[in-house]
């Protein structure tokens, strides 16, 4: 992770000029509270830009997020799944990898679905959707 001030989002694509990414996992979102927490957990310190993670969000939970659509500024994300800590987490901060791994502490990826510009300070939020009202039949 790579510190910016904004950064521009493609859909179908990802992070403008990133190299790794896929159709699949085109951005990866850390938490900054569930970093400050595995590291709180193994008494260690590092920067999460460690964890090498596109972006980093503050002040919404990550866990159990799958499917649903993040907004950050003007960008939606549809969340893909958990991402798995790799053994770099080790070379960090022993312990580290392990602590990541659990209640989806090494963060998510996700797809974009439009183009957008984001910035530092962008108000991040689940996009909540109107539950479908059934129709009644006539009696």
């Amino acid at each position: 992770m790579d510190a910016a001030s904004e950064v521009r989002l493609i859909s179908g694509q990802g992070v403008e000029g990133s190299v790794d990414r896929s159709r699949r996992r085109q951005v990866t979102i850390l938490e900054q509270e569930a970093w400050a927490r595995c590291l709180a957990e193994t008494t260690g310190t590092a920067d999460p830009s460690a964890r090498r993670a596109n972006l980093l969000v503050s002040g919404i939970s990550l866990a159990r997020t799958r499917s649903r659509v993040l907004r950050i500024g003007d960008a939606r994300l549809t969340i893909g799944g958990e991402l798995t800590p790799c053994e770099r987490m080790e070379e960090v901060h022993a312990g580290l990898q392990a602590a990541l791994a659990v209640n989806w502490g090494g963060g998510v990826f996700a797809q974009v679905l439009a183009d957008a510009v984001i910035h530092v300070g962008d108000s991040v939020e689940w996009e909540v959707t109107e539950p479908r009202q059934e129709m009644l039949a006539p009696n």
